[in-house]
């Protein structure tokens, strides 16, 4: 008998449907995995099921059952008690999900308080459950921004596991974390689903991840499921077009990045022993390397090793020790000096303003760069629908944000463009496009660029060079073939061997299905 039936679920926002007439199961102890572009609905199909829809969302279904509960018709009562104990959703930004005036293991205890438990009591079960998620209980006494994202993230799945959950929902739970770190987490729920028992749903853009942790995937489409099966057979010979083309934009970190530039020789920015700390806390230590005209330098590294620091430094926006040297002649534009750098971030939300429009947007950032286009030419050249220069970001996806964002930083000639995580957050297809519009604009205008990423595969696409960043350190640099293929400090590869080990699953399936289908 299913553990999770969802039968012709409907849910619409303004009457507009997100999610139509969806259907799946999931049985006791199994992983299912809810793949899609943004906008497709899978978040929806997990607020459904825990039942934190909107105020004022379209919901109706034939049957949506967890653990024999049937979630629609659940009382204010009876929804607190399922969402404390039959339910469980870890979701993908651990630090929005923890109270950062608490102490992590105050905020352990207050779920086992809530059970019933006593002071004493919880504080033992608190050291029981950091140590099941592989954490010191030591760390019970730290804040929040006390620990890196990987640890934030082990804090998480402690709280919803001591709810002790038949489902366990997650919700892009990796997206912001390396390589080496999301593939600790992913084994670390395979072994806790083992140990345990409780079901689970990834949700999530990087099939790879679910190809590599689910049995069975399920592929939603504008609200719609349009493929369903086993893992390996929905990713290795995929049915449905749309299956296909997300198959076929995944970035491969085992595919050479074709020529590098012939301009990387001439330096137009070098750091000289650039170093920063935030307390008695070392950040960056002893940094040195140049930047060429025309260059992609990649620029990977773990959670808290410094790669956003180092390029606020470099932006004029963080103040460090050393030297961060431009070698170019400043023009001016009448009394100011035009920027040497601009900056494309991983959410555009919070760096574009929510009260002007995308026109608006794109002529100040003209007139600011000493552009010399038009908005309507800017937007063209960034493949923006020119019908959309008259909305409000919020009225944009956000594929389409990250366009504006990419066409504000290349409105006028800056030396050097800075990339910080600008695809982390959106789908295989649709980072696709962004990472091809990037690499074109980059192309013909010649500038420099830094590309921040813990995704190894997306940087050895666009990269020239790369650079790995550990503890503060540059532990490595060189071409981007070499450092992927002749990797030689242990924590390059180890980060390339975890990249690599999430493909070799996915073989791994193959050559399992292959050997199905000649049986």
């Amino acid at each position: 008998m299913s553990l999770v039936t969802v039968r012709d679920l409907v849910v619409s926002y303004s009457g507009v449907p997100a999610l139509r007439g969806l259907s799946f199961a999931v049985d006791p102890g199994e992983s299912y995995g809810l793949v899609g572009e943004s906008g497709s609905g899978k978040s929806t199909a997990a607020m459904a099921l825990s039942r934190y829809l909107p105020r004022g969302a379209g919901l109706s279904a034939a049957d949506l059952t967890v653990a024999g509960v049937s979630v629609r018709d659940l009382s204010p009562a009876a929804l607190r008690g399922y969402r404390a104990g039959a339910l469980a959703v870890v979701y993908q930004e651990p630090g929005l999900a923890l109270n950062p005036t608490m102490h992590v293991g105050e905020q352990i205890a207050e779920v086992y308080r809530l059970r019933g438990d006593g002071r004493a009591l919880a504080r033992e079960r608190t050291a029981d459950a950091l140590q099941r998620v592989r954490l010191d209980p030591a760390l019970a006494a730290r804040y929040p921004h006390q620990l890196s994202g990987g640890q934030q993230q082990r804090v998480v799945i402690a709280m919803a596991l001591a709810c002790e959950p038949k489902l366990l929902i997650l919700d892009e739970p990796t997206t912001g974390l390396d390589a080496e770190v999301e593939a600790e987490i992913m084994a670390l729920i395979d072994t806790l689903r083992d140990e345990l028992g409780f079901a689970n749903i990834l949700i999530s853009h990087n099939l790879l991840l679910v190809a590599a942790h689910c049995q069975r995937i399920g592929v939603l489409h504008d609200g719609e499921l349009v493929e369903e099966g086993a893992a390996a057979s929905v990713l290795l010979a995929p049915q449905h077009p749309y299956t296909r083309a997300l198959i076929e934009a995944l970035p491969r970190i085992d595919a050479p990045r074709g020529p590098a530039s012939g301009h990387a020789a001439d330096p137009l920015v070098t750091l000289e022993r650039v170093s920063k700390s935030y307390g008695r806390k070392p950040v960056l230590r002893d940094v040195s390397f140049s930047i060429g005209r025309g260059e992609v330098l990649g620029l990977v590294g773990g959670s808290g090793s410094g790669k956003t620091t180092l390029g606020l430094a470099i932006a004029g926006l963080a103040s460090h020790e050393g030297e961060i040297r431009f070698d170019v002649t400043d023009r001016k534009r009448g009394r100011k000096t035009l920027p040497r750098t601009q900056t494309v971030f991983q959410n555009p939300d919070s760096s574009l303003n929510p009260r002007r429009t995308i026109r608006q947007v794109l002529t100040r950032s003209i007139e600011l760069l000493d552009g010399t286009q038009t908005a309507e030419e800017l937007a063209a050249t960034a493949g923006l629908d020119t019908g959309l220069l008259d909305k409000l970001p919020s009225q944009l996806s956000g594929g389409q944000k990250q366009r504006v964002a990419i066409a504000r930083a290349f409105a006028g000639h800056v030396p050097l463009v800075i990339c910080d995580e600008p695809t982390s957050a959106l789908d295989v297809s649709t980072q696709a496009r962004i990472l091809g519009l990037l690499t074109d604009m980059q192309r013909r205008s010649g500038v420099s660029c830094l590309f921040i990423s813990h995704d190894l595969a997306v940087v050895r696409q666009i990269s020239d060079r790369v650079g790995v960043l550990h503890d503060g350190e540059l532990v490595e640099l060189k071409p981007a073939d070499e450092i992927f293929t002749r990797p030689e400090h242990p924590y390059t590869k180890s980060l390339v061997d975890s990249a690599l080990s999430m493909r070799r699953a996915y073989a791994d399936r193959a050559a399992v299905l292959d050997q199905s289908a000649v049986l």
